[in-house]
């Protein structure tokens, strides 16, 4: 069957308002006319998306599995559309998707000084969208962390990202210079599975204000420096990949090209950060670990020469 876009955009109207009347009234419809499409389009799926009560309109299991999807097929259809514009402008354009704490701007600067006739934007991504951009149209390229759903991506290897611990100033843990995966056993954990953040700002006021720890990768973490905060190295911890993705079918004239400039330029940076990263520790309030270290045995040789 033929999915009538129309008739989806009058189903999630009343999906979003679970009410016949004020989705017509947002739709700019008659409600009887929106009651007939709805009831068309359940016909045409064969399957009831709502149950309806003379109180409340509710979704139906399919009602919820269409709704869920009909974003994903909104997004596909208006970037298809924008590309179709942008098409008969003669314009080129390319979206690079990117995770927090990994930066593409180097890449960005040199893939436009040898294509100034495309229009580079950024989009930078949340947890959850991942690899969802490079699915549903909205970029071209990502820069990501796995793990991720690379089924008909063309991925290309990058580096490591080393994992740290964040935790409060408080924490009894807090005066270590490194920890190990041991030593955060039994405590609360911001891991996804457990307790859902919307932005990594309410993760980290949520750690600030004592209610768990996290492990992150350390580039976020020098992306996020606070005074409430302490960073410390999991010395057992699995590092996690960084890598450019890009869509199987659309690996061709600009986005090709974009990826072989930015794989040359990201490796070198993301070298340059695990280098860093073996000679000193992941700052902490301003004064990395080992400097404290240092700033320790400094103290100590005044002491020992005041007492001489």
């Amino acid at each position: 069957m033929d999915l009538d876009l129309r008739k989806l955009r009058y189903f999630v109207a009343v999906a979003e308002h679970r009410h016949f009347g004020r989705a017509a009234q947002a739709l700019f419809i008659a409600q009887p006319v929106l009651s007939r499409q709805i009831r068309a389009f359940e016909q045409e799926l064969g399957c009831p998306l709502f149950t309806r009560t003379t109180r409340s309109v509710e979704l139906t299991p399919a009602g919820q599995q269409l709704h869920d999807e009909a974003s994903r097929i909104s997004t596909v259809v208006d970037v298809a559309l924008r590309r179709v514009h942008e098409a008969q402008r003669g314009e080129q354009r390319l979206v690079v998707a990117f995770s927090g704490g990994l930066y593409v701007s180097e890449a960005i600067r040199a893939f436009t000084a040898s294509h100034p006739n495309v229009e580079v934007d950024v989009l930078p991504l949340t947890w959850p969208e991942r690899d969802a951009p490079l699915r549903d149209g909205r970029a071209h390229v990502g820069y990501l962390r796995r793990p991720f759903d690379d089924s008909g991506l063309h991925t290309v290897p990058i580096g490591h990202d080393t994992k740290v611990a964040c935790l409060p100033v408080t924490h009894p843990l807090a005066n270590r210079h490194a920890l190990t995966s041991a030593d955060l056993d039994g405590e609360p954990m911001f891991d996804g599975s457990t307790r859902r953040t919307s932005s990594l700002e309410e993760k980290f006021e949520l750690i600030a204000s004592g209610q768990g720890i996290a492990l992150l990768p350390v580039s976020i973490a020098a992306s996020y420096s606070r005074p409430d905060l302490v960073y410390l190295t999991v010395t057992d911890a699995l590092p996690v990949e960084t890598c450019l993705a890009v869509s199987e079918s659309n690996f061709t004239g600009p986005v090709r090209h974009f990826v072989d400039i930015a794989t040359a330029i990201l490796r070198q940076r993301s070298g340059d950060r695990e280098r860093a990263a073996q000679s000193t520790q992941v700052a902490v309030g301003g004064v990395t670990s080992t400097r404290r270290t240092e700033e320790k045995h400094q103290r100590s040789q005044r002491t020992d020469s005041m007492s001489q």
